[in-house]
């Protein structure tokens, strides 16, 4: 059964999404190029192209829209038309509710794709005073090899002790407000806050310290993201382990202090541990060698959104947030109804994550291989680099994410504009498209479209 609010769903999951004249819609570098020459715009002829010749079948008209909704009222059952049969055995309702393309795949879907969601909320969580983390690695995503991510809270005035790691460190922060602090191998130290929808980014081996001001009365939330599969936040160099495994003498002598200077010392770490409010940056000591030269901080959430038909995006990478050279990102809405397009990323993973709202991702991983997916808020996606793939909205309401890579210059290549840059000709004998539809694919990157009504086949 096809609920009705899904009945506008899978824009371009058939050719008919193709069949509608589509605007030119503009990236952030074309915004500010010269106008393009005119013989680029020009309709395009296909007049001289040879006539189609199907050497297999066309392929289906037939829509594959998700079968429900997580709050239809319908019974879930493993059947799409004449295919499949009722589910008699136990079931867990509420996460076939959630994941309706798992149960009862589109047809489109074919082969083997591992598994591409990962939820928080599966993540074992550690607990501590002050605060807690769960994070997620190739233990249990095993298909997010470059990549990792960990989901952190402070409460206001806890700390996440001074640290280090083998990766870098890049940051999301979901809510509140977090003062970072930091020393590079120069001398060079750096003292910042930063809210919500800002970033931080710390390079392999810099020690830092992560804090939850008192903005808040929560304190703060964030997402940290390493540019490696295998990270393990248990694997993370304390301050107070190292200090606990070095012979108080040595301590003494390191400090050139007395010995009892340690007594105070814990004995193993503190990880999370609360503490009052920090004092304001301004307050921090003055470094005889100044301070970091490149911030270790973004104001992301000041930065516009490029706004479309569909929704808005962001990016962030090196060429703006310079100190970044391991971590880009794409900040996203759409609207319900409207897509990230097809597309791919010609050489990094993306690693996602999903902030509002619901979606549907159809991964494509060539040889007939194909697999679609179901998010909700707090869900991780994983799309290796080079597999084909779109973002749908399937909800009422606005849909965010977060599109992270392990790279420093974030780049995409969609389907409609690498179609609209070649011969026409080339385009209608592959997929037979008429004169009108090949002059409608945007010469301009798009990254969104905007919701569209698809036309049932008869």
């Amino acid at each position: 059964m096809i609920s009705v609010a899904s009945c506008y769903l899978a824009l371009l999951l058939s050719s008919t999404a193709f069949a509608a004249p589509v605007a030119d819609l503009f990236d952030a570098a074309s915004l500010s190029s010269s106008a393009t020459p005119a013989s680029v715009l020009a309709p395009s002829s296909t007049s001289s192209a040879a006539s189609s010749t199907a050497t297999v079948p066309y392929i289906s008209l037939n829509p594959n829209f998700p079968m429900w909704g997580p709050n239809d009222p319908t019974t879930p059952e493993a059947e799409r038309g004449t295919l499949g049969a009722s589910v008699i055995g136990p079931t867990d309702t509420d996460t076939v509710l959630q994941n309706p393309d798992l149960l009862a795949p589109p047809t489109t879907d074919g082969g083997s794709v591992p598994n591409a969601k990962w939820p928080y909320s599966l993540s074992s969580n550690r607990l501590q005073t002050g605060g807690w983390a769960r994070q997620q690695n190739v233990n249990v995503m095993p298909f997010a090899e470059n990549l990792a991510g960990v989901n952190m809270r402070l409460e206001a005035g806890a700390i996440r002790e001074l640290h280090w790691h083998k990766t870098a460190e890049w940051a999301y922060i979901l809510q509140g407000t977090t003062q970072v602090t930091s020393v590079n191998a120069d001398g060079q130290n750096y003292v910042a806050n930063v809210g919500a929808g800002d970033l931080w980014y710390f390079p392999p081996g810099v020690p830092h310290s992560l804090q939850a001001t008192n903005d808040d009365p929560a304190g703060t939330e964030f997402l940290l993201v390493f540019p490696t599969g295998d990270f393990n936040e248990d694997d993370t160099f304390l301050l107070t382990d190292w200090m606990a495994h070095v012979p108080a003498e040595v301590l003494a002598k390191n400090f050139q202090t007395d010995i009892s200077t340690f007594s105070q010392v814990p004995a193993k770490e503190l990880y999370i541990f609360p503490s009052n409010s920090p004092a304001p940056p301004s307050d921090a000591p003055i470094s005889p060698n100044g301070v970091v030269p490149q911030p270790f901080t973004f104001n992301f959430s000041s930065v516009a959104p490029i706004s479309v038909p569909g929704g808005t995006y962001k990016i962030v990478d090196s060429t703006t947030f310079n100190i970044s050279t391991q971590v880009a990102a794409a900040e996203i809405t759409l609207e319900p109804g409207a897509m990230r397009e097809l597309h791919w990323h010609p050489t990094q993973d993306e690693w996602g994550f999903f902030l509002e709202g619901t979606a549907r991702v159809t991964i494509f991983a060539s040889s007939g291989n194909a697999r679609t997916f179901d998010y909700q808020a707090g869900d991780i996606s994983y799309v290796p680099a080079t597999y084909g793939h779109y973002v749908e909205n399937t909800g009422n309401s606005t849909l965010k994410f977060l599109e992270i890579f392990n790279t420093d210059k974030f780049a995409d290549i969609g389907l409609s504009n690498w179609l609209a840059l070649i011969p026409p000709a080339l385009v209608q004998a592959h997929l037979g498209f008429n004169e009108t539809t090949i002059n409608s694919l945007p010469k301009t990157k798009r990254v969104l479209t905007a919701p569209y009504n698809v036309t049932l086949s008869a």
